[in-house]
């Protein structure tokens, strides 16, 4: 059986698919770009009509980016796929706490998930941050509530958990707050959807770059 082997033929053919699949005019130039990253990153279309994004969301996670804010992810699997030296030449840190042992000591003292622990644990520090969470709508659900009580102030959240136990009301939820976000409605979501979608703003950031 004949079959391509060539990455970059690879990459576009699946590219080209992708574009032809995607009603475009629902989206900016921008946002487009993200939705391809994702439905690639997946292989389902349907994302192409799950994925919200809030007036200047994009905008927003660019800009961040370029002034080197740092990234705060839900898992270390999502910290993984981030393309840290990309980030790293925006001089930007992708940070994950919910491995540490303050975590763990926290989860068990207050008995909540590690996740939500983790989310505490990130405000504790006073740098600038975009939220990346894919995996843990718990993490999701601390973190609208920080935001209400003003404890922190993200120039985007990535809120793209899974699930069926809370996952769709913390997204809606976070739609409701006056922060920048991007949230795939619904149950559907997870770490390889969240890792697309900053990916991709990372690649936009460094377009900005090369025209400027």
């Amino acid at each position: 059986m004949e079959y391509l082997k060539d990455p970059r033929a690879i990459e576009e053919k699946s590219f080209d698919i992708i574009k032809k699949g995607i009603e475009k005019n629902l989206y900016s130039d921008e946002e487009l770009e993200v939705v391809k990253r994702v439905v690639h990153a997946t292989a389902d279309f349907e994302f192409a009509r799950l994925i919200k994004f809030s007036n200047g969301a994009v905008e927003a996670g660019i800009k961040a980016i370029k002034a080197g804010w740092s990234i705060v992810t839900d898992t270390r699997m999502a910290r993984a796929g981030i393309k840290r030296e990309l980030a790293k030449s925006f001089g930007v840190r992708v940070r994950c706490y919910s491995s540490s042992k303050e975590a763990e000591k926290m989860a068990r003292e207050r008995n909540i998930t590690r996740a939500m622990a983790a989310i505490i644990l990130s405000s504790y520090e006073t740098e600038n941050k975009i939220f990346v969470i894919g995996n843990a709508p718990t993490a999701l659900f601390k973190l609208n509530e920080l935001i209400r009580e003003g404890k922190v102030y993200p120039a985007l959240v990535v809120g793209v958990p899974v699930g069926f136990v809370g996952a769709k009301e913390s997204k809606e939820e976070l739609v409701e707050l006056p922060v920048p976000s991007i949230v795939v409605q619904g149950c559907k979501g997870g770490t390889p959807v969240a890792v697309a979608i900053i990916n991709a703003l990372l690649s936009l950031a460094e377009r900005r770059d090369e025209v400027e």
